[in-house]
């Protein structure tokens, strides 16, 4: 009992099959670019685990603008966007407002 998926017909129609060669190249571009999202995120994140304060401002910065991308084609919901960049946000502003605590004491 194999539980393969079963093959897929080639389209009859030329439109059909133009459009299967467009999917190709679409879906891509958006793994390409689901991919750099989610490394922006991870490297904000390991910033901020790591206690670098001036990396992690750095690092949200440029993830500010990958997630506003991703987000504007569509690739995660506009709301999925506002939510990670708000917790990378908090996260940062943690950091930044808790290193200065041990250094004036």
């Amino acid at each position: 009992m194999a539980s393969a998926k079963p093959k897929k017909k080639n389209p009859r129609l030329a439109s059909g099959r133009k459009r299967v060669r467009q999917d190709v190249k679409l879906n891509a571009a958006n793994t390409s670019l689901r991919s750099k999202y989610r490394t922006a995120v991870k490297n904000v994140e390991k910033a901020v685990l790591a206690g670098d304060k001036t990396k992690a401002t750095e690092l949200f910065a440029k993830a500010q603008s990958i997630v506003d991308t991703v987000a504007d084609k569509g690739i995660f919901h506009k709301n999925k966007a506002a939510r990670d960049k708000s917790r990378l946000s908090a996260k940062v502003k943690a950091l930044a407002l808790a290193a200065p605590a041990p250094a004036a004491a």
